[in-house]
């Protein structure tokens, strides 16, 4: 996912992905741990999304916070 498409997101959206990019990046971890995982690139790709998404998030708290 674009850095873009995350921030024409609204808040609740955000929120929620950022739920299933944290489910997902540990379903990933645990499945590499295991040795059940085929595509240990689809862990890195997850969690730069989440990344992405959480760096959305903190600039979106950080605009409001310099608002006031």
């Amino acid at each position: 996912m674009k850095a873009r498409e995350i921030r024409d997101l609204e808040a609740s959206e955000l929120a929620t992905r950022i739920t299933e990019l944290r489910r997902e990046v540990f379903g990933l971890r645990f499945a590499n741990a295991t040795g059940e995982l085929d595509d240990t690139a689809g862990l890195r790709r997850a969690k730069r999304d989440l990344a992405r998404a959480l760096t959305v998030e903190r600039e979106r708290a950080m605009s409001t916070a310099g608002a006031t």
